[in-house]
C-alpha cells in the first residue's frame, strides 16, 4: 500500500513541474523567443559583415553591378 502513495505523490510532483513549465513559457513566450532568436544569430563560424540581404539572394549579382553602373 505504500508504494500506491508514493507512486500517486510522485505522478503528483511530475505534474506540477509540467504545469509550472508550461506556464514559464506561455508567460515569458516573447522574451524566449527573442532570447533563442539572438542565440541563433550569434554563431561564431558566421560573419555578419558578409550578410547577403533577402533581395540580393533573390536577384544575381551581374544584375545587381550592372544596374548600379546605369545609375
Amino acid at each position: 500500500m505504500g508504494k500506491s502513495k508514493e507512486l500517486k505523490q510522485a505522478a503528483v510532483v511530475f505534474g506540477a513541474l509540467a504545469f509550472g513549465w508550461l506556464a514559464i513559457e506561455m508567460a515569458f513566450r516573447p522574451l524566449l523567443n527573442r532570447a533563442r532568436a539572438a542565440m541563433d544569430r550569434s554563431d561564431p563560424e558566421r560573419d555578419p559583415d558578409v550578410e547577403v540581404s533577402p533581395s540580393e539572394r533573390a536577384a544575381p549579382i551581374e544584375e545587381n553591378s550592372s544596374a548600379s553602373l546605369e545609375q
